[in-house]
């Protein structure tokens, strides 16, 4: 199959690049545009308490005050608030109220400090919109008019809440996304640069990867989200970004080196074309496969921007692959050799020595010490897992601690009560919709008794709705919303009010904390089924590419040892204090488990050629590592450094994202794929291919583009060992 694509798009290519143009064009001009929302209860599916509670909020208190934004006042100085900067607040907050600002519905008081240093405003807005861009604009909208109207005041004001962390979100965004491709590109360049000496090789694949694959992906993307109902993030481009980049260039890199050595070898510029897509082709195909089938299994997520993350991955890879497979060959095969390796002059000739032949040497000659040695590394970094503790606050995780929904929020939660900030609140409502008869003062008191509970209150004349089947109790938790001890805390006080419920009736409590712990939840049913599903999925693929039921299994607990090495080392460098963002360790496993799956693949399906020519385990693991050897560097070299270019964004959720994966893909690329893998194939022998030989020639082979073999292509045809 892969020879009939390479020869069609080689001797078509012309027709090949138009077919491109037509179906980009095609796809991006009927393309929506993507939404963005950052909002986490928007994540969770609708069985989950919080949602009930939230979904029960809206019908029984569908007027209910819910700031949409805190407008935080201080003196300049920091100093008490005085008689007079206290009426300059009221003032400011009446005016801001008359302002008529889209989305703002009404700004009312709020509460002074303990301290006397803070007071407060809050701003209601259209429930409708919530989470949505119109409400970011509101936010700056009242940044820009309540600091007008302070201005030859002792005050200063400040904006918070979430309409404004949707606002800094879109903005750390935009930083993130530029920072990202930025770094992405400058590293991609040097790097090809370095190791082609060709500027039109290291600037080729940021055209095609930017210009069609990156543009055509999102509009598929966009298809998706609004055809299957998808959560967006703002922190999804970003990362797009990086993938499309690294995963784009790594194919090219594939692609490229097979066709140098297919050059070096004597190929005439087509047959060497024909060539390299025919073998790499296959291992192309299965990695990016691999790849896929990881991120579609985040369909099976109960998180809806997980839910949405893979698909998008994977469209992504799907399309990369394609371009990789037609797109690169068909370009690359109309351009002459000499032009396209300009000005390099040793591009047509074999170096006589390199240093991973010499890698290569060492792993076929000590094969288990390598195996020891490689596995150990690995295992000790493991052991940093134990330490692993999860962060539930994804806004303040994805908005820099410097911007200023996050310094207002850091102000409330030390000069107001931990939990002040962002209460709980308790719904308790008639099961048979007949008004309430309960003792409410009795159940609130109840309630207070719970862990955690700082206090508890119940207003007789708002609590009740107006058909007096739903009271609505407000809970004031002693620690911050997204901290362990408030997720521990509300679930005892879910417990308590579950109890404690009077017959007739049933409670639900909602909140931030409540959100938080059904995320936590939702977080513990994908481990216990994306990350086993994404396994044996990615075991099954190596198993039909390898045709052996031994191999994936060693494959994929090396892959399983790297995952661990990296969220071990990211535990160790990140994990104290807040914890590690909770999205992290599902994205570095489907990373990790991915990229270690496309190495692993590459390595093998080259020490499967190397075997085939009728070496010895040993031999075709060391011949392996010196052809592949200097592949798999260089993509995981630029894979990483891409990635790592996300710590650049200043938002903790991409920073530890970015160390995290790339951590791993240098452990995947430097650690597995060139020592533990191969040294572990050379130890078991043949018996790593069983119940097949595919480490052994067969007439099926011819096509495949052995070199000096029996699959090498030449005009289209095979021919022999001898080149007949």
């Amino acid at each position: 199959m892969f020879h009939r694509i390479g020869r069609t798009v080689v001797r078509h290519p012309v027709w090949t690049i138009v077919a491109w143009v037509i179906a980009a064009v095609a796809i991006i001009a009927t393309a929506p545009s993507l939404p963005s929302n950052s909002d986490e209860s928007s994540f969770l599916p609708s069985s989950y308490e919080s949602i009930k509670a939230m979904d029960l909020q809206e019908k029984a208190f569908p007027s209910a005050f819910t700031p949409a934004a805190i407008v935080l006042y201080e003196r300049a100085d920091h100093g008490k608030l005085t008689a007079a900067d206290k009426a300059d607040v009221a003032k400011i907050t009446k005016e801001l109220g008359q302002k008529k600002i889209g989305e703002v519905q009404k700004v009312v008081d709020g509460s002074p400090s303990k301290d006397g240093k803070y007071q407060t405003a809050l701003v209601q807005m259209d429930k409708k919109s919530a989470g949505q861009p119109k409400q970011a604009d509101a936010a700056k909208a009242l940044r820009k008019d309540s600091t007008a109207l302070a201005k030859g005041t002792a005050l200063k004001v400040q904006v918070g809440g979430q309409a404004a962390q949707g606002l800094d979100s879109q903005e750390a965004s935009k930083t993130s996304d530029a920072l990202a491709l930025v770094g992405s590109l400058l590293i991609i360049i040097i790097t090809l640069s370095i190791i082609f000496r060709s500027p039109l090789i290291a600037v080729m694949p940021l055209i095609l990867l930017l210009g069609v694959v990156f543009t055509v992906s999102n509009a598929l993307i966009a298809d998706a989200t609004k055809i299957f109902g998808l959560q967006a993030n703002s922190s999804v481009s970003a990362l797009l970004i990086v993938v499309v980049l690294g995963v784009g260039t790594d194919y090219f890199l594939f692609l490229m080196f097979r066709y140098r050595e297919r050059l070096r070898a004597g190929d005439e510029p087509k047959e060497a074309m024909i060539n390299s897509v025919t073998r790499v082709g296959e291992a192309i195909a299965s990695a990016a496969g691999a790849v896929i089938i990881a991120f579609c299994a985040l369909a099976l997520s109960t998180l809806g921007f997980l839910a949405q993350l893979g698909p998008a991955l994977a469209i992504l890879v799907a399309v990369t692959l394609v371009a990789g497979l037609t797109l690169f060959p068909a370009i690359c095969s109309l351009i002459p050799p000499r032009a396209l390796f300009w000005p390099g002059k040793k591009w047509n000739q074999e170096p006589s020595g390199t240093r991973f032949a010499s890698i290569g040497k060492l792993v076929g000659r000590r094969s288990g010490m390598v195996a020891i040695v490689s596995g150990l590394v690995m295992v000790l970094l493991a052991l940093g897992t134990l330490g692993y503790k999860a962060s539930y606050d994804l806004a303040s995780g994805s908005i820099p601690k410097t911007k200023e929904s996050m310094v207002v929020q850091d102000t409330l939660t030390k000069a107001f009560s931990a939990g002040a900030a962002e209460p709980a609140n308790v719904y308790l409502t008639s099961t048979g919709n007949k008004p309430l008869t309960a003792d409410f003062t009795a159940y609130a008191d109840k309630l207070r008794g719970a862990d955690g509970v700082a206090d508890v209150k119940f207003d007789p004349k708002t609590g009740l709705n107006k058909a007096g089947t739903t009271a609505n109790f407000t809970v004031t938790l002693k620690y911050e919303a997204a901290s362990d001890k408030a997720i521990k805390a509300i679930g005892d006080v879910r417990t308590v009010a579950h109890d404690s419920a009077p017959p007739g009736t049933e409670a639900f409590v909602g909140g931030s904390s409540s959100v938080f712990k059904d995320i936590n939840a939702a977080v513990n049913h994908d481990y216990r089924t994306v990350f086993p599903v994404a396994a044996v999925l990615i075991m099954l693929i190596l198993g039909l590419l390898l045709r052996s039921v031994v191999a994936p299994w060693y494959l994929i607990a090396s892959v399983g040892l790297g995952f661990g090495a990296t969220l071990g080392t990211t535990v160790l460098i990140f994990g104290r204090g807040d914890g590690l963002i909770f999205l992290l360790p599902i994205i570095m496993y489907l990373f990790v488990v991915a990229i270690g799956t496309d190495y692993n693949i590459l390595m093998i399906a080259r020490l499967r050629e190397e075997a085939k020519e009728g070496r010895n385990p040993r031999e075709a693991a060391s011949m392996a590592l010196r052809h592949a050897g200097p592949t798999i560097g260089a993509a995981g070299l630029i894979l990483a450094a891409t990635f790592a270019t996300l710590m650049l964004s200043g938002n903790a959720f991409l920073t530890q994202m970015g160390f995290a994966v790339a951590f791993g893909i240098v452990m995947a690329a430097f650690v597995m794929a060139m020592f533990f893998t191969p040294s572990l194939t050379a130890l078991i022998g043949h018996a790593a291919w069983w119940p097949g030989h595919a480490d052994r020639a067969t007439p099926a082979d011819a096509g495949h583009g052995i070199p000096g073999g029996p699959g090498e292509v030449r005009d289209g045809e095979p021919v022999d060992s001898r080149g007949h």
